[in-house]
């Protein structure tokens, strides 16, 4: 699959491909060959009064409130590679969405904090295989993304205030083979989750292809442990019962016994999973405890024939060693490969049902 230019390996680096290498970004927005650095009349032309064209006046972009911008619009067959991108401002008000194929709803919509597992607008560091961000906000995404026809993608700035956005978008021209399915990444958030309920990750997919992610964020409104409830995975001809289920939030997150190591915390990072974010009580007003998490079914992608659905249980402890339906803060991200068409998603929460409260 690598020799075609998609994805690549250490063990095939050193193959040649006729893949072409494009690349877009505020410098060179269409991506096309020569076309970098040709701004006369950028955002930091000021800056660059004395040298002139080339030395870097169009390195961002500013998208004002209610704005829509579209950082990508590319037209023939290849994948994305690589984005990059460092926004200012909410990170819950800046909605990412990707369509493909001149398809009329989008494969991917979510607020870009989420899509990089930083849901709760503060930075952490996370450092895994296709995502990682680093110091003090690049966001990095290495998920491969075939297109057959075309690839739109937009950012959506849902605050009143201008944002600024720097982004990079690397990707391939080249022969997509018959069966690679396309990315989709879908957002939810319940706040509080009503009791007794289950909250659903995912749901409502139609069609062939592979479960490959996970990110939640998640706000405990009570004391005590929050993590012992069940992920299920509801595959195909699935109804009451599902044929994956889990044993824990932590388990399915691959920790053990609370994320705990001398009785507090222990964030991790890892190239598939991570216990990556912990928001502490200030004394003041920030109360709850809050948490960031990913996995990701690299090695182990979840397959499917024809629907999926993802639930996982909030469940903490009360008196006699009974469980507790938890009435928690929780927002995520799911990810996976499927054929198109893609349904339609359910609708965004608006911006107080996406704020963090």
């Amino acid at each position: 699959m690598g020799f075609n230019g998609l994805g690549m390996s250490l063990g095939n680096l050193s193959r040649l491909s006729s893949a072409k290498t494009r690349s877009i970004s505020a410098e060179n927005p269409t991506g096309e060959p020569g076309g970098g650095a040709r701004s006369t009349d950028g955002p930091a032309a000021h800056s660059a009064r004395d040298l002139g064209p080339g030395w870097k006046i169009s390195p961002f972009v500013r998208i004002e409130g209610g704005a829509t911008f579209t950082m990508a619009d590319i037209q023939g067959m290849g994948a994305i590679q690589q984005i990059w991108l460092t926004p200012t401002g909410n990170w819950r008000n800046s909605i990412l969405r990707i369509y493909w194929d001149d398809q009329e709803n989008p494969s991917v919509e979510c607020p870009v904090g989420d899509f990089f597992g930083m849901g709760w607008g503060r930075y952490a560091h996370l450092n895994s295989l296709p995502v990682c961000v680093n110091p003090g906000s690049a966001f990095n995404c290495y998920w491969e993304m075939p297109f057959r026809s075309r690839c739109r993608i937009t950012m959506t700035n849902i605050a009143p205030e201008t944002m600024t956005l720097y982004y990079q978008v690397n990707y391939t021209l080249t022969e997509v083979p018959e069966d690679c399915a396309y990315f989709h990444a879908q957002f939810r958030r319940v706040n509080p989750l009503p009791y007794k309920e289950v909250y659903t990750i995912l749901d409502g997919v139609s069609g062939r292809g592979q479960y490959v992610g996970t990110v939640m964020c998640w706000g405990v409104n009570n004391g005590g442990w929050w993590g012992e409830g069940e992920i299920k995975f509801y595959m195909d001809d699935d109804d009451e019962y599902p044929t994956i289920c889990g044993t824990g939030t932590e388990d399915y997150f691959c920790g053990s016994y609370s994320f705990k190591v001398n009785n507090q915390y222990q964030e991790f990072s890892t190239p598939f999973v991570g216990f990556h974010q912990v928001i502490r009580p200030d004394g003041e007003y920030q109360s709850q405890q809050r948490f960031g998490l990913y996995r990701w079914h690299v090695m182990d992608p979840i397959r499917f024939e024809k629907t999926l659905k993802v639930t996982i249980q909030a469940l903490g402890w009360r008196s006699g060693g009974r469980y507790l339906p938890l009435q928690d803060d929780i927002a995520s991200v799911a990810f996976w490969y499927q054929t198109l068409p893609t349904a339609p998603f359910p609708a965004l929460p608006d911006k107080d049902g996406l704020e963090v409260i």
